[in-house]
């Protein structure tokens, strides 16, 4: 350990003793990552066979591999687009984009892709952290607000989508635009996650897209409270 920076020698000690590591790579999973979907995925049966699915953010592919096996891709008319500005190992069945996201064209490419449509968007997209806790909660959200925006032009009805946050929640004007557009927003944290670490995650389904950017207030009565049941945590 010598020569290490303590912050290094910390992430390395973390990564060691984490079982959630050692299970993701004794079940040839590509990252840990691909357990914090598993669960979320046990508690809210998002994915079913023959979805079209979009992965935004997909590098190195551990959110694409659970959702290749729980949609059947291959098997049932299933179709996985993942879009990340770098390069992902190639996954059977599934199209993945080298690109921005933001990029009119990039959003063209998808939607043939996925024939027109996706049953839902996820995004694990996080900015690299400069240690400035207010900057980097401003940069993560801004790409959650580019996921959003993607998401809104791309989903079908009554369609999920799910991306990463900060603790605390999303921003409340991302979360008006969520409940506009959908029938229920919710904050969840999956165990896989670790619990010092500051990230969670927004999950809104029923997509019915009315809401549009031009919402003024959310509906009060809409369900943003955290889950504080199987396997998750209060943000």
């Amino acid at each position: 350990m010598r020569g290490r920076k303590p912050s290094s020698q910390r992430w390395l000690t973390r990564q060691l003793n984490d079982p959630f590591v050692a299970e993701a790579k004794s079940r040839g999973f590509r990252s840990r990552a691909a357990l914090k979907l598993e669960q979320i995925d046990d508690r809210y049966k998002l994915l079913k066979p023959g979805m079209a699915i979009v992965d935004l953010g997909c590098a190195p592919g551990g959110w694409l591999q659970i959702v290749a096996d729980r949609c059947k891709l291959g098997s049932s008319g299933a179709k996985l687009v993942g879009i990340d500005l770098l390069e992902t190992d190639v996954l059977d069945g599934v199209e993945i984009f080298v690109g921005d996201m933001t990029e009119p064209e990039m959003l063209d490419r998808v939607r043939t892709a996925v024939g027109g449509r996706a049953h839902g968007v996820m995004s694990d997209l996080a900015a690299a952290t400069t240690g400035h806790r207010p900057t980097d909660h401003l940069r993560t959200t801004a790409l959650l607000e580019a996921a959003l925006d993607f998401a809104l032009e791309v989903l079908i009805e009554d369609g999920f989508f799910i991306a990463k946050c900060f603790r605390g929640g999303a921003e409340r004007s991302v979360l008006e635009i969520l409940q506009a557009n959908f029938t229920t927003v919710r904050h969840v944290k999956p165990a896989a996650s670790r619990q010092e670490s500051v990230e969670s995650y927004v999950l809104a389904t029923g997509f019915h897209g009315r809401g549009g950017w031009t919402v003024e207030r959310a509906d009060e009565d809409d369900d943003t409270t955290p889950l504080q049941e199987g396997g998750f945590s209060p943000i």
